[in-house]
Formats: structure tokens, C-alpha cells, sequence
């Protein structure tokens, strides 16, 4: 008679993703897609089910919480700096930062702004274009 085998228990892996540190394409890809949803859309406000990020929650700090967002927002901006984008690309998301840093530091309007002006999912999707374009390599298809 056939013994049947139970089923072998994982131990539980932790909640997330390994976020890659390579300097190559596919991963700077995979940071600034984790960059972009941690500022932008890593938090859902209840009842309106509004998707909000860092970048909201630390406008609401008068002055350090606009600066760090401000940092957080130009880490996308080096990392495509070292991709090689060019000039006119980075200028770009430079002022989407900038512009997005100064609406962001008028009190009360500011705060708003950060939940409906979303500078780093524009620039996200200006990095993700030149990614397609030059490396396509490093495209994923989500399904």
C-alpha cells in the first residue's frame, strides 16, 4: 500500500521584494518603480480609496518634510542621471521636482498639491520611455 506524503510547510518568506542593487538597467528599473510607489501611491486614504504616498504624508512636516521629499524625488533624477538620459530629459524632471517642491512648501495648498500634482510619477514614466527605448531588455509585462 501506497503511503501518500503530506505536503512540506514553507517557513513564511517576508511580505515585500528584494529590491535589486546592480547597476544595470533592469535594476535601476526595478528601484525607481519602488521609489516611485513608495512617494506616490503607497498608502490608500479610507473611504475616498485616493492612493497616497510619502510625498503627501511628509508635506503635511512644514519645511524638513518638503526637503526630504524633495531628496527622495531627485534619487529618481540621479538614477536616471546614470542611466545616461539626456540633458534636456533630466531638465525636465528636474523642474517636475522643483515645481513640485515649491507648491508643496504654501501651506495648506501644498498639501493638497502633493496629493494631486505627482512629480515623481512623471518622471517615472519619462525614465521608463528612455528604459523602453534604449534597453528593452529590462521591459516587463505585468499580467
Amino acid at each position: 500500500m501506497k503511503r501518500m506524503e503530506t505536503p512540506r510547510l514553507r517557513r513564511a518568506q517576508p511580505m515585500g521584494f528584494a529590491i535589486p542593487i546592480g547597476t544595470d538597467a533592469a535594476s535601476v528599473r526595478a528601484r525607481v518603480i519602488a521609489m516611485e510607489r513608495l512617494l506616490e501611491r503607497s498608502l490608500v486614504i479610507p473611504g475616498i480609496r485616493m492612493p497616497v504616498g510619502l510625498d503627501a504624508v511628509l508635506g503635511l512636516v512644514p519645511v524638513l518634510g518638503d526637503v526630504l521629499a524633495a531628496a527622495m524625488g531627485a534619487y529618481i533624477l540621479w538614477e536616471a542621471r546614470n542611466l545616461g538620459l539626456p540633458k534636456w530629459k533630466l531638465a525636465r524632471m528636474g523642474a517636475n521636482v522643483l515645481f513640485d517642491t515649491a507648491i508643496g512648501a504654501i501651506p495648506l495648498i501644498g498639501d493638497a498639491a502633493d496629493v494631486l500634482y505627482r512629480s515623481n510619477t512623471k518622471n517615472l514614466k519619462i525614465l521608463l520611455r528612455h528604459l523602453d527605448a534604449h534597453h528593452p531588455e529590462t521591459r516587463v509585462i505585468e499580467g
